[in-house]
C-alpha cells in the first residue's frame, strides 16, 4: 500500500506542482491551438492506424505463409523500437532527400514535405500500426475455432461470417484499440518535436518543451503541463469505457484454424501483407544501408552516450519490475486496498514524460542544478511510465500463482526471499523478464525526460542522436541509430533470456 501511495504521490504530487506554478489558467489563442492539434492529430492518428489495422490483421489471421511468425513478432515489437530511429527512417524514405521525393523529382512532380501534421500522423501511424494490428489479432484468435466450424456448417459465406462472428469481436475490440492508440499519440513528444514545430503544428508536449528551454518561462510549462495532465486523463477515462469484454464464451482451446478463402480474397490479403511489410521494413532498411558505414567512425561521445543510456535502461528496468510485481502480488492476494492500488498504477497513464518532468524540475530548481540530477530523474521517470504495462504483464500470472500455490506457500510458512526464490520467479519468471526487457527497451530510447534536464555533457544516446540530427549530420545519426537499436534489442533479448533461465 505504501508503495501504491507513493505512485499517486509522485503522479498527482507533481501534476499538483505544475498547477500550483501556472500562474493562473487563461490559456492564450496559441495555447488553445496547441491544445486542438494535439487532439486533432491523436485523433486522426487512431483512426488511421486501427482503420489500416483491420484489413492487416484479418488477412494475417486467416492466411499461413512462410515468414508468417516472424512478421506477427515484428507487430508484438512495436515499443521496442526508439522513436527517433523510426523518424530517422522515415526521413530516409518520405523526407526531402528521401527516396519518394527523388522518384517525383525524377517523373517530374512536386515534391511531398513530410513536417507538419502530416507528417506526425505519418510517424505515428508507422509506430502505432504494429501494435493496433497485434492487438486486433488477438480478438480474431479469441473468436472460438468452433465457432467458425459451426458458420460453415450453417452454409455461411465469408461475409456472412464476417457479419456475425468477426463484426461483433470489432465492435467490442476496436474502439479500445483506437483508444490506446489515441492516448499514446497524445503524449507523444519526439514525433512532434522531429516533424512538428510551427505555429500550426505545436503539440502541448513540445510547447511545454520550449516554454522551459528557450523561454524559461516556468509560469507557462506550468500552466501547459497541467493542461495535458487533465487531457490525458479524460483520456484514460474514456479508454477504461471503451474497453470491453467479447461475448463469444469459452471454446475447446483448439488451434484457431480461419476458412480459407480464395479468388481475389486470396489476393488482397496477400497485397495487404506485402504494403504493411514495406511500409513497416523499407524504413528501417534506409537506416540500416545508411548507418553501417559510419559505425567505424563514430565518436568517443556516442559510445559513453551509449553506456549511460543501457545504465539508465538497466536501472528503471529493475525499478519498475521491482514495484510492478509487489503491486501484481498485492492485487493477487485480494489485499484490503486493492482497487486504490489498481487505480495508483493507472495513474502514470495520464501523465507524461514531460509532465513528470516538469514538476520535479520546478521542484529541483530552488536548490540544486537540474543537469546535475539528470539521470536519476530520468530513471525515475521512465520506471513510473513503464511501470503500468509492467503490472500488466505480470497480473494475470501473479493471480494464477496465488490461486494455485499461495495457500500452500502459506501453510509451509513460506514467505520473503524463500517464497521468492522457490516459487515466485520460477513459476513468474518468464513474464517477468519479458516486462523487464519491454521496461528497458522504452527507457533505452526515451528522449523526453533527458531532454529537459541534460546539459552538454552527461546525454544519452537519444540526446546525442537529436543533436546529430539538428546539425544535419544524418550520416552519423543513422549510425547511431544502429546502435541504439542494438542495445535496446540486446537489453530485451538479455531480460527475456534471464526470465526464461529463471523459470527452467
Amino acid at each position: 500500500m505504501a508503495l501504491a501511495l507513493g505512485l499517486a504521490l509522485l503522479t498527482l504530487g507533481t501534476a499538483g506542482v505544475v498547477a500550483s506554478r501556472a500562474g493562473g489558467f487563461a490559456l492564450a489563442a496559441g495555447d488553445l491551438a496547441m491544445l486542438r492539434f494535439t487532439v486533432v492529430q491523436a485523433a486522426i492518428s487512431a483512426l488511421v492506424s486501427a482503420g489500416l489495422a483491420v484489413p492487416v490483421a484479418r488477412a494475417l489471421a486467416r492466411r499461413r505463409f512462410a515468414g508468417r511468425e516472424a512478421l506477427v513478432l515484428l507487430m508484438g515489437a512495436p515499443f521496442l523500437l526508439p522513436v527517433l530511429v523510426a523518424v530517422l527512417g522515415l526521413l530516409a524514405v518520405f523526407g526531402r532527400s528521401g527516396v519518394i521525393n527523388q522518384g517525383l523529382e525524377v517523373l517530374g512532380l512536386p515534391v511531398v514535405s513530410v513536417y507538419g501534421l502530416q507528417g506526425v500522423v505519418l510517424a505515428h501511424v508507422f509506430l502505432n500500426l504494429p501494435l493496433a494490428v497485434r492487438m486486433l489479432l488477438q480478438g480474431w484468435q479469441a473468436i472460438p475455432a468452433e465457432r467458425f466450424r459451426l458458420a460453415q456448417s450453417l452454409g455461411l459465406g465469408p461475409a456472412g461470417q464476417f457479419r456475425h462472428l468477426e463484426l461483433p469481436m470489432l465492435r467490442d475490440v476496436l474502439p479500445g484499440v483506437a483508444g490506446v492508440v489515441f492516448l499514446l499519440c497524445l503524449t507523444s513528444f519526439v514525433v512532434a518535436l522531429t516533424l512538428g514545430g510551427g505555429p500550426a503544428a505545436t503539440t502541448m508536449e513540445l510547447g511545454i518543451y520550449q516554454a522551459l528551454r528557450f523561454e524559461g518561462d516556468l509560469g507557462r510549462a506550468s500552466l501547459l503541463a497541467a493542461l495535458q495532465f487533465a487531457t490525458c486523463g479524460v483520456a484514460v477515462l474514456m479508454l477504461a469505457r471503451l474497453t470491453l469484454r467479447a461475448g463469444f464464451g469459452a471454446g475447446l482451446d483448439r488451434r484457431f484454424l480461419p476458412p480459407a478463402v480464395g479468388g481475389w480474397r486470396r489476393i488482397l490479403d496477400g497485397g495487404v501483407i506485402l504494403l504493411a511489410a514495406a511500409f513497416l521494413l523499407v524504413p528501417l532498411g534506409a537506416v540500416l544501408l545508411r548507418g553501417l558505414p559510419g559505425l567505424l567512425d563514430l565518436p568517443a561521445l556516442i559510445w559513453m552516450a551509449a553506456v549511460r543510456s543501457v545504465g539508465v535502461a538497466m536501472l528503471s528496468a529493475v525499478l519498475a519490475v521491482s514495484a510492478g510485481l509487489v503491486l501484481a502480488q498485492a492485487v493477487a492476494g485480494n489485499a484490503r486496498f486493492a482497487r486504490i492500488i489498481e487505480l495508483s498504477v493507472m495513474l502514470p497513464m495520464a501523465a507524461s514524460g514531460l509532465v513528470l518532468g516538469t514538476g520535479l524540475f520546478v521542484l529541483v530548481q530552488p536548490w540544486v542544478r537540474p543537469e546535475s540530477l539528470a539521470l536519476p530523474v530520468t530513471v525515475l521517470v521512465n520506471a513510473t511510465l513503464a511501470l503500468p504495462f509492467v503490472y500488466r504483464m505480470i497480473l494475470p500470472q501473479a493471480r494464477g500463482l496465488q490461486t494455485d500455490y499461495g495457500r500452500l506457500a502459506q501453510s509451509l510458512g513460506l514467505r520473503g526471499w524463500g517464497r521468492l526464490r522457490w516459487l515466485t520467479l520460477p513459476r513468474l519468471g518468464r513474464p517477468l523478464g519479458f516486462a523487464a526487457g519491454i521496461a528497458a527497451a522504452l527507457s533505452m530510447g526515451d528522449l523526453g525526460v533527458m531532454v529537459l534536464f541534460a546539459g552538454e555533457s552527461g546525454a544519452t544516446l537519444p540526446v546525442v542522436m537529436h543533436r546529430l540530427m539538428g546539425a544535419f549530420r544524418m550520416d552519423q545519426a543513422a549510425a547511431a541509430a544502429l546502435v541504439l537499436v542494438g542495445f535496446s534489442f540486446a537489453l530485451f533479448w538479455l531480460s527475456d533470456l534471464w526470465g526464461r533461465h529463471v523459470a527452467a
